[in-house]
């Protein structure tokens, strides 16, 4: 099992900045890849950013230059960040951290709403 609490998010004028965090527990050994993704009202849910173990990260093109996914390995713990900048009223979503493990699929936390005002 892991667990997964993302924060952070809110309101911001665009052109703002955030920084959306999201703690993961349990057994984040298990986990080959964590990535942020968001789901706007009347839209599908998409991939903003991702990062292996390894290091390598994954971009939407609709990011790029702007979002930074980075995280953190301290003892049994994972902290995955996602620092926004630029931001624009199409940034609107919820923002969802997600696991894959290679034993039992995703794993999802609940969501933290950013809102960028025009």
């Amino acid at each position: 099992q892991v667990q997964l609490v993302e924060s952070g998010g809110g309101l911001v004028q665009a052109g703002g900045s955030l920084r959306l965090s999201c703690a993961a527990s349990g057994n984040i050994f298990s986990i080959n890849f964590i990535d942020w993704y968001r789901q706007a009202p009347g839209k599908e849910r998409e991939l903003v950013a991702r990062t292996g173990s390894g290091g390598a990260t994954y971009y939407a093109d609709s990011v790029k230059g702007r979002f930074t996914i980075s995280r953190d390995n301290a003892k049994n713990t994972l902290s995955l960040y996602l620092q926004m900048n630029s931001l624009k009223p199409d940034d609107t979503a919820m923002y969802y951290c997600a696991a894959n493990t290679a034993s039992r699929g995703w794993y999802w936390g609940q969501g933290t709403q950013v809102t960028v005002s025009s």
